[in-house]
């Protein structure tokens, strides 16, 4: 919502820019998109290993 409020404000100060700025949003996400994929793999591996760093600790603590 925050976005959208932005734009119209945008677009009543200079409509051509925000005109550009509505066009363009969807390619530099498209251009962003693998980089948001390789983020959530390096999270997932570094969760992953804590997990199994962690996991004798865990198992330690049930007895």
């Amino acid at each position: 919502m925050v976005k959208f409020l932005l734009w119209l404000i945008l677009f009543v100060l200079c409509w051509p820019v925000a005109l550009l700025a509505l066009i363009l949003y969807p390619l530099v996400w498209i251009l962003l998109l693998p980089f948001r994929l390789i983020g959530i793999t390096v999270k997932a591996v570094f969760a992953f290993l804590a997990a199994l760093i962690t996991l004798p600790a865990r198992l330690l603590r049930s007895f």
